[in-house]
C-alpha cells in the first residue's frame, strides 16, 4: 500500500476544512480546490496549496468536473484524492478516474459506487441481501401516463428521490396525483443541477418515521464492522440537524435486526472503506 504523502480534498468550506485538519495532524500535505466564486473562502487559506477548478462553470459544475479535480491532482503531484461528501464523493467516475491515473482514491471501489449509488440497483442488492425495503418503482420514464401508472402502484403519498447523489437533493413529497408531474420535473432539475444527472424514482412516503444510520467500516478482505446507530430524525428540508447516538427508543431486537442487516448489506456488496446504512422506521 503506498503512502500517502499528499492529499487533495475535492471539496469546499467546513468539509474540506476538517479533512485538511485531520491530514495535518498525519503530516499529509493537503491541496485545496476551488471555483472563481469561492476564491476569498476560508478552505482556500486552510491548505497548503489551493487550485482553481472549472474556470468559466458555475461553482456546482466546476466542483463536479471529474476532468478539472483529477488535473489539479496530476499537476500538484498529490497521491490521493479525498472527495469529503456530496458533489464526487458517490462518482464511480471519479473513482475510475484515479484508478487511470495512478491516483489513490479515499472512498470505495467505482463497482461498488455504482452498486450503491444509484439507489434503483441498490435496492436490488438490498433485497438479495435479506435488506427490508420500502416499496418504490425503477428510475421513471419520460412518458407522464407511465409516471403515473407506476404511482399507482404504490399508492399515494409519495416520495420522489433522485437515484444518485444524497443530502435531500431531488427529493419531493407528493400527496395527490395531481401534484404528481410537476415535483417530478423539479426534482429531475434538482438532480441534474446538484449531481449531473436527472434519473429519479418513486418511494412509498412512510409519514412520521424514524431516520436511523448505522455507521460500517469494510476492508478488503471481506471483513465489516458496524459502529452502532445514530438517530437522524430531526430534519429541515430532508437535511440531518442533530444527529442523537445511541437511538435510545429502540428495543435491543429493532436496533440488533437493524445492525445485522446493515453488516450483511456490505458484505454482499463488497464494500470497502466507510459508509452508512440508512433506515427508516
Amino acid at each position: 500500500m503506498r503512502k500517502i504523502e499528499k492529499l487533495l480534498v475535492a471539496n469546499r468550506s467546513e468539509i474540506a476544512i476538517r479533512i485538511f485538519r485531520a491530514a495535518t495532524e498525519l503530516q499529509i500535505k493537503t491541496v485545496a480546490v476551488y471555483a472563481h466564486e469561492d476564491r476569498f473562502s476560508l478552505h482556500r487559506f486552510k491548505a497548503d496549496e489551493s487550485y482553481l477548478v472549472g474556470a468559466g462553470l458555475d461553482p456546482i459544475a466546476a466542483y463536479l468536473s471529474v476532468q478539472e479535480v483529477v488535473r489539479v491532482a496530476l499537476e500538484s503531484g498529490a497521491d490521493a484524492i479525498h472527495p469529503g461528501y456530496g458533489f464526487l464523493s458517490e462518482s464511480p467516475e471519479l473513482a475510475e478516474a484515479c484508478a487511470a491515473n495512478g491516483i489513490i482514491f479515499v472512498g470505495p471501489s467505482s463497482k461498488i459506487l455504482t452498486d450503491l449509488g444509484d439507489k434503483v440497483a441498490a435496492r436490488e442488492l438490498a433485497i438479495n441481501a435479506d435488506v427490508p425495503v420500502v416499496p418504490a418503482t425503477e428510475a421513471l420514464p419520460d412518458d407522464d401516463e407511465a409516471i403515473y401508472a407506476e404511482a399507482d402502484k404504490i399508492g399515494y403519498p409519495i416520495m420522489i428521490k433522485a437515484s444518485w447523489g444524497g443530502g435531500g437533493r431531488g427529493m419531493r413529497r407528493v400527496m395527490s396525483r395531481d401534484q404528481l408531474i410537476e415535483e417530478v420535473s423539479e426534482a429531475k432539475r434538482e438532480s441534474q443541477a446538484a449531481f449531473g444527472k436527472d434519473e429519479v424514482y418513486l418511494e412509498k412516503l412512510i409519514q412520521r418515521a424514524r431516520h436511523v444510520e448505522v455507521q460500517v467500516l469494510g476492508d478488503s478482505a471481506g471483513n465489516v464492522v458496524h459502529l452502532f446507530e445514530r438517530d437522524c430524525s430531526v430534519q429541515r428540508r430532508n437535511q440531518k440537524v442533530v444527529e442523537m447516538a445511541p437511538a435510545e427508543w429502540m428495543s435491543q431486537d429493532i436496533r440488533q435486526g437493524m445492525l445485522d442487516a446493515a453488516v450483511r448489506l456490505a458484505k454482499t456488496s463488497g464494500y470497502e472503506n466507510a459508509g452508512t446504512v440508512e433506515f427508516l422506521y
